[in-house]
């Protein structure tokens, strides 16, 4: 069974990078019918913050991407580690180090000197003589002193390290807490890891991982290394570009499927398809399949895929949606009309619920560009004209029924569709921009249609 996890620490929101490595690890599990865990790597206790292990778990909540069983936290672990700590000592497969902060300065400094890359020179690795007074000891690792560390990753192929390249790393600090590469390697060992996938700032993390799996008879996972998220100029991705806090995403307006469906796309392909469902993601995605090379963030294209998944959401889902925006459409009587006529130019939930205020809300003044535009010779005669004419027409309910009416009105006055389009459009939502005028009026009713108008002809004769 296909066993995969992610393991942020809580020391920091959950980034869109982090979310696509859960993504590939959550959709790897979930098309094996195996199991997706989630770790929270939380042993750096001054750094943790409790607000940073919510939003972390908000954010899952908001995605969809549901893991199995309870979080394992490695706070609660402690003992755990201390026991194959002290099972590594008395094998002889670790050992105590004696060496003082300033003997490891001064060697660092000699190997920089001689143009060495600096390293641990295991001056401790097989001492038995009286420990210097005076001095805690960290815990190191015997790494193997000859050959080469192999493993097969299975995004970028076969990894060859040489032995002499890894240190005897320190697994324990002189506090007695385990290291990162530690207690990585033996959690990931003890919840039976088969796959982990992960970003490829830890693929010099892997050969130390292997060592600690060497040592305690652990067999390794299937390792993928995922290539970095870049921006459109090939650099790290910033805050600027994009690497937001993801539950600033839903703060901004995005659907949590647009987002998936966004990053799902970045570094894994299938042909041209750029739209994919949940379900379609888990029938096709192979970590295999990951490119090799960094993907590049492209904000049009997010923008793109969530006008997407908002034109084609239900209306009613999209009216409790938008009041997280302060738009309460829910109960609206012409709720259908409101929502068919602004979803399709909508790219963001915020940009919906601004087109929707803007048809809802009369408007309080008038685009002075469009005024001058719009608002010149016989337009104040037009729309007294069209007023009338709404107020003795009956059976006004449908956007047809509303067009039917400008089709008639611009026949009898023999005038361009412009002529009443312009004026109108400014006089109902204060700008040019907007919704078909038939689905406005039909959304505000001939009462409310009438009303604007008359409140932009007394504008007129200000101006």
């Amino acid at each position: 069974m296909i066993v995969t996890r992610f393991a942020p620490s809580p020391t920091g929101y959950l980034h869109i990078g982090g979310l696509r490595t859960a993504l590939f690890s959550w959709l790897w599990a979930r098309r094996n019918g195996g199991k997706f865990l989630l770790r929270i790597e939380d042993t750096d206790r001054s750094r943790n913050k409790e607000e940073a292990l919510s939003a972390i778990l908000e954010a899952f909540d908001w995605v969809g991407l549901d893991y199995d069983g309870e979080p394992v936290y490695q706070s609660q672990r402690f003992g755990l580690y201390e026991e194959y700590i002290e099972r590594l000592l008395a094998e002889g497969k670790a050992y105590y180090c004696y060496m003082s902060r300033e003997e490891l300065d001064a060697l660092r400094a000699e190997q920089m000197e001689r143009g060495e890359r600096p390293r641990y020179d295991g001056r401790y690795r097989d001492f038995t003589g009286t420990p210097p007074e005076g001095i805690e000891p960290v815990v190191r690792i015997k790494a193997p002193q000859e050959g080469t560390i192999v493993f097969e990753d299975g995004v970028k192929g076969r990894i060859e390290i040489a032995a002499s390249e890894v240190d005897d790393f320190i697994i324990a600090r002189s506090d007695g807490t385990p290291t990162y590469n530690f207690v990585v390697a033996v959690d990931d060992a003890l919840m039976g890891l088969t796959d982990v996938i992960r970003g490829d700032d830890h693929l010099y993390n892997t050969p130390k991982q292997l060592v600690v799996y060497e040592a305690l008879g652990f067999t390794p996972p299937r390792f993928y290394h995922v290539p970095m998220i870049h921006n459109e100029q090939g650099r790290k991705l910033s805050k600027r570009d994009g690497a937001l806090d993801v539950m600033e995403y839903k703060r901004q307006g995005f659907l949590p499927e647009a987002l998936l469906n966004f990053l799902v796309r970045l570094g894994w392909s299938r042909g041209d398809q750029e739209i994919f469902s949940l379900e379609e993601m888990i029938e096709y995605f192979d970590p295999h399949e990951i490119n090799k090379s960094a993907s590049s963030y492209n904000l049009d294209k997010l923008l793109w895929l969530n006008g997407h998944y908002i034109n084609n959401t239900t209306n009613e889902r999209l009216a409790k949606l938008l009041e997280e925006f302060g738009v309460h459409v829910t109960d609206h009587d012409r709720r259908e009309f409101l929502l068919d006529a602004t979803k399709v130019r909508a790219k963001t939930l915020l940009e919906l619920a601004e087109q929707i205020r803007t048809i809802l809300e009369p408007p309080s003044d008038y685009d002075p560009k469009a005024v001058k535009k719009a608002f010149k010779g016989d337009a104040a005669a037009i729309l007294e004209a069209f007023s009338e004419k709404l107020r003795s027409t009956e059976g006004l309910h449908l956007p047809s029924d509303y067009h039917k009416v400008m089709e008639e009105f611009v026949t009898e006055r023999e005038i361009g569709f412009g002529k009443i389009g312009m004026p109108l459009r400014v006089a109902l939502l204060g700008k040019m921009s907007g919704p078909g005028m038939d689905e406005v009026m039909a959304i505000l009713g001939v009462g409310e249609t009438v009303a604007r108008i008359e409140k932009a002809l007394e504008f007129l004769k200000y101006t």
